[in-house]
């Protein structure tokens, strides 16, 4: 199941469910709808699961670039699409 993977993502990366939505699918209350029975279509979940696992590379690679093999990086340190646009807007 997804939502036990997601819920752990997020006490890993100390992540707001609500950016985390954002982030993985452009929907904010996706972890809320799914604890409240949502079943995300298969697409969806490939796209989650691949936001988690890019976000937690990225984290490790970070970590490792500062010396620190265990450490996760702020949301706001990794640069996704969506922050990218939003930073050419600015």
């Amino acid at each position: 199941m997804l939502l036990p993977r997601i819920e752990r993502f997020l006490r890993t990366t100390q992540m707001s469910s609500t950016r985390f939505g954002r982030l993985a699918a452009h929907d904010p209350r996706l972890v809320l709808d799914m604890r409240n029975g949502r079943e995300p279509r298969s697409a969806m979940v490939e796209r989650v699961e691949g936001f988690m696992s890019g976000y937690l590379a990225a984290s490790a690679r970070i970590g490792a670039a500062n010396g620190d093999a265990m450490a996760f990086a702020s949301p706001a340190s990794i640069t996704t699409p969506m922050n990218q646009e939003s930073a050419h807007v600015r």
